[in-house]
């Protein structure tokens, strides 16, 4: 008789058939808060239809696909013709379709329409982060356009459209169209104004055509149908509108050259790309390509924010069930002290990611309705926010990982794949130093900026000590903007605290806000996760962060 030598005991399950939303106390509550009147119920309803579905171990399965068999480059056809595409395992494209069909594309001009969309965002990019990049720069996109009627005519309804429609073909023949993006290039990088790439006025062809000559380093999505690119016309830097297909069903000129092999984010193509006398059509003056380009960033940059929240949910929300089910040392992990120690504090980071998301998002449907508060509000805001968030969101994964032990280093785990995602929304749409200088550049071109922040922020005042101090140390360090670059980073991460603090000191339970102002603005605690000090709750904490199953 063969001895039996692998019995399988003491795993826990896999954190699959749940609702993430219904779930996720901090993202449900937030909704509701920031919904119009009336408009909460069915948020919910539709929320957790998008939950239960990116909670399924189909969908689950779909992402696993995708990310094993990543996309692939076609530059030419059976017969030698250059076609320039980007084949995509069919998990890619139900993972992206659904999102196109549930409206993470579009949700402008609608009642909680940015709120909605930011929610649906956060719940599918824990499913997987890849589809995350065509939809945001496809939502992002269709502001600028406004510039541009003849082209918002064409463009936005096909950019806003539930219809998924991956097909290479002319506008008037698609029911759904995506776009990417191709700005920086080696030698500029992040600086922009470096960039060589050329436009000049294209022969015989209408006004605000133009052909494009020039290699960009980093084209995202580059399977999209149109892209928004920066080129050098007579002006200077010039915003255009870069179509793979011509109005006639022609190609256009859009050389890939190759697919970048990056770290993470691996179900989603990037690529380089090469134009030569490649057709486009101008978005804006002449030489305000920069100041035009960064209307899309800015929405983008607020995706970001969302985006490395919700991968913070999805680690804690794996390390949580982890420990609620595996036993050590005599007991549950999730019971032992200093284990509920780290997973508290790595809650609190969480829910204070999702917290400023949601308001951001709110803020985005305020803007659009014309309040001057929120528009000014995430002038300063998100570029602290993107600051904050998106670099804490590395060290919380990796934190979360180690919950596991030597399970969270294998690839079945999940993890592995939030790991290796977590950095990019750090350098996506400019790195850390950017964003804080950007912060900086609000503060002194934008008075009315300060004016939002204190204002926001001053709702809570009077609720917790330790928030009334952080306000008035941020105060002190803009006494002196002119010398501050080298503090920019100091600057934008107390902005981003305090902003975190005030939402937390209204809307979350005690013992959430309690640890909070604790250790990240009373600084009562150490730098590592899990170094609480005393007299805190972390077993609520933990209660509240828990992913159980709905029903």
């Amino acid at each position: 008789m063969t001895p039996r030598t692998h019995t399988v005991a003491n795993q826990s399950p896999p954190l699959a058939d749940h609702d993430v939303f219904v779930t996720d106390a901090a993202l449900r509550e937030g909704v509701a808060r920031y919904a119009s009147e009336g408009g909460a119920t069915r948020l919910a309803a539709e929320l957790s239809e998008l939950g239960r579905e990116a909670g399924s171990a189909a969908t689950q399965e779909l992402a696993r696909q995708a990310n094993d068999s990543p996309p692939v480059l076609r530059t030419h056809d059976r017969y030698g013709n250059r076609i320039d595409e980007v084949g995509f395992h069919p998990a890619w494209h139900g993972l992206l379709g659904r999102a196109v069909e549930w409206g993470l594309t579009g949700g402008r001009g609608e009642q909680d329409g940015l709120l909605r969309r930011a929610a649906g965002f956060h719940l599918w990019y824990q499913v997987d982060a890849g589809p995350g990049c065509p939809v945001s720069m496809t939502h992002a996109a269709v502001p600028l356009l406004r510039a541009e009627p003849s082209l918002a005519e064409v463009w936005q309804p096909l950019l806003t459209s539930r219809s998924y429609d991956p097909r290479p073909a002319a506008a008037p023949e698609k029911s759904g169209a995506l776009a990417g993006m191709a700005m920086t290039e080696k030698q500029g990088g992040s600086d922009l104004a470096a960039g060589t790439t050329r436009a000049r006025p294209a022969d015989g062809a209408a006004a605000g055509m133009y052909a494009l000559t020039g290699h960009k380093w980093f084209c995202s999505a580059p399977m999209s149908d149109v892209f928004l690119v920066l080129a050098r016309a007579a002006e200077g830097p010039t915003c255009f509108l870069l179509p793979r297909t011509l109005p006639d069903g022609s190609r256009n000129v859009f050389r890939l050259q190759r697919l970048k092999d990056k770290l993470g984010n691996r179900a989603n193509a990037s690529a380089e790309v090469e134009f030569e006398e490649t057709l486009a059509w101008r978005v804006g003056e002449e030489g305000r390509g920069i100041a035009t380009i960064l209307e899309m960033v800015a929405a983008t940059r607020v995706d970001c924010v969302t985006g490395s929240a919700a991968l913070m949910r999805r680690a804690v929300a794996l390390a949580v069930h982890h420990t609620t089910h595996r036993a050590a040392f005599g007991g549950l992990l999730v019971d032992k002290p200093l284990m509920r120690a780290v997973l508290a504090d790595l809650a609190v980071e969480s829910e204070a990611a999702t917290a400023l998301a949601l308001r951001l998002a709110a803020a985005c449907d305020g803007a659009e309705a014309g309040r001057s508060h929120d528009r000014y509000l995430l002038r300063l805001a998100v570029p602290a926010a993107k600051f904050w968030v998106s670099g804490r969101c590395t060290a919380l994964v990796a934190e979360a990982m180690e919950c596991l032990g030597g399970n969270g280093y294998v690839e079945e785990s999940g993890m592995p794949r939030l790991l290796r995602e977590a950095p990019l929304n750090s350098l996506w749409e400019g790195p850390g130093n950017l964003q804080a200088l950007d912060v900086l550049r609000a503060l002194r071109t934008e008075p009315n900026v300060l004016h939002a922040f204190l204002t926001e922020v001053g709702q809570a005042a009077g609720a917790d000590h330790r928030l009334d101090a952080a306000i008035t140390a941020v105060l002190t360090e803009l006494s002196d903007l002119e010398n501050m670059e080298a503090r920019a980073r100091r600057l934008a991460e107390r902005i981003a605290l305090v902003l975190q603090g005030a939402l937390l000191v209204q809307h979350a339970p005690p013992a959430v806000a309690d640890a909070f102002c604790a250790t990240r603005l009373g600084r009562d605690g150490g730098t590592a996760f899990g170094t609480l000090p005393a007299g805190l709750d972390p077993a609520a904490i933990v209660d509240r962060a828990a992913p159980v199953p709905a029903g």
